[in-house]
């Protein structure tokens, strides 16, 4: 009878679920020259506003210019710009403004749920975060179609 309980324990404590990720997006804004980030964590969004440096918000989100030949998208230079937190969502105008027609491509890491149980079922590699590329494709700039 022992073990019938610790069986069914052992189902019920494996069969839970995780905390799920926030759903991160990225969308066009300011008239097709600047990308708006929401989902973030609010607590890390909070904490990372205060610092200054535009390097934090770098290394958190950072912007690609996706490249013709997309197996070099792990090799392509970070977008410089300056990142402004509004309410709970970030806004990044880049220096150079975005390129009718092109792609660019945002790095969003998983930082977070990376239990042990993570590792085994997705079969992640210790000391390597998994990430996620969100593609945004600028249709029209400054009101010209």
């Amino acid at each position: 009878m022992k073990r019938i309980c610790w069986l069914y324990f052992l189902l019920c404590v494996a069969c839970t679920q995780g905390p799920k990720a926030p759903a991160f997006s990225i969308k066009l804004t300011n008239d097709n020259q600047s990308l708006k980030f929401s989902g973030l964590d609010p607590a890390v969004l909070n904490d990372i506003s205060r610092d200054t440096a535009s390097a934090v918000w770098q290394n958190l989100i950072p912007v690609y210019k996706m490249p013709a030949d997309t197996s070099l998208k792990s090799y392509q230079p970070v977008q410089p710009g300056k990142y402004v937190v509004q309410d709970s969502t970030v806004i990044f105008t880049p220096d150079t403004p975005l390129i009718k027609g092109a792609i660019y491509f945002m790095r969003f890491y998983n930082f977070k749920g990376a239990g042990i149980w993570d590792y085994i079922k997705q079969r992640r590699k210790l000391g390597k975060e998994g990430y996620t590329d969100l593609k945004v494709t600028v249709k029209q700039t400054n009101g010209v179609p």
